[in-house]
């Protein structure tokens, strides 16, 4: 890791998802966009029909909703969990909570964390997630496992390595395991009673609910009260919670979904080693650094077929499709664009 502090306000954050740019800005109805630019799930889980009281009453705290969520992630005890309004909610109100220094954040990472430090006053540097030993002007660090956009996975063990190295300075360990879902041995969720380690987890990704808007932190409570101090009361919705908790408790889809998904993966990489691509991937995404990133995102778009291109990093990530129509229709797209691609380039 450089030594050099990067310090740059991000004012606007592009995520995927954003179909209605791309529906205007290509000029094709929104309706006829095949979307693989988030890491969502396509396969959703099947919610069951929420009870009628779940829109009339205001949730309840004693519907042991944080303790379906510790038995499902595997966290010390409900004391250890604190529902949340998505993982956005945590992101941007955990810097406040911490003593204002330096925050290492990987340069390619989910873009929210960056802006959400410093918006609250704290410095960035750009984490080396190759490092064994942070360097020691970093306090706290944020870590996305596996990593959005790159699909980068580091170990547990190296994690509480790094842990241990910023609880010894006062800091603390931010680990966003948004997609970890399908790789539950690899989730630090059981450690979340150590101090100065946070853990967000989100069922949006792997359950395909990101429209429910509901997120977990996973941290000692002391850190959780000042949390629930900031969201304040009724952070998630009572359909939201029928809904998440009905999947949780479901083991059922979780093991058939984990399967599906490892097959879905290999396929969306095979059609992407075809075309001459290097893909590091998920269960959930795939990515791509290529020279020729950009000018594919571009003509799969064309095409109807919507991807998330990081243009800083000449990178683009893919989703999976979500039906044999889907997957013809990506294979077609992506075979007729690559067609194109190469019969521009000179010589």
């Amino acid at each position: 890791m450089a030594n050099t502090i990067v310090r740059s306000v991000v004012h606007s954050v592009v995520h995927g998802g954003n179909l209605h740019e791309a529906a205007q800005r290509y000029d094709i109805q929104y309706a006829q966009w095949l979307d693989l630019s988030t890491g969502i799930n396509p396969h959703g889980y099947p919610v069951p029909p929420v009870p009628a009281d779940a829109w009339r009453r205001l949730p309840d705290e004693g519907d042991g909703f944080a303790a379906c969520a510790a038995g499902y992630y595997g966290a010390p005890s409900p004391q250890h969990v604190l529902p949340v309004a998505g993982s956005q909610a945590a992101i941007r109100s955990l810097p406040a909570l911490l003593p204002r220094a330096t925050v290492a954040i990987a340069p390619l990472t989910y873009s929210e964390y960056a802006p959400a430090f410093e918006r609250a006053g704290h410095r960035i540097a750009p984490l080396d997630v190759s490092c064994d030993m942070l360097p020691d002007e970093v306090t706290h660090a944020v870590v996305v496992n596996p990593n959005n956009p790159t699909a980068h996975h580091l170990s547990v063990d190296k994690l509480l390595q790094w842990h241990a190295q910023l609880a010894a300075r006062g800091g603390t360990l931010l680990v966003d395991e948004a997609f970890a879902d399908a790789l539950p041995a690899a989730s630090l969720a059981g450690y979340a009673d150590r101090p100065s380690l946070v853990v967000l987890r989100s069922p949006g990704k792997f359950f395909g609910l990101a429209g429910v808007r509901a997120g977990f932190v996973l941290s000692d409570p002391a850190l959780l009260d000042g949390l629930r101090e900031i969201l304040g009361a009724w952070t998630v919705s009572g359909p939201a919670r029928h809904a998440v908790s009905a999947a949780f408790k479901d083991l059922v889809w979780q093991g058939r979904m984990r399967a599906q998904l490892e097959a879905d993966s290999a396929r969306l990489t095979g059609l992407l080693r075809a075309q001459r691509f290097s893909p590091h991937s998920t269960p959930l995404f795939a990515w791509t650094d290529d020279p020729r990133a950009a000018a594919l995102h571009h003509q799969l778009a064309l095409r109807g077929i919507w991807t998330r291109l990081f243009a800083a990093s000449g990178s683009v990530r893919f989703g999976l499709p979500g039906s044999e129509e889907e997957w013809r229709r990506f294979e077609e797209g992506l075979r007729e664009s690559m067609s194109t691609i190469d019969a521009a380039r000179p010589g």
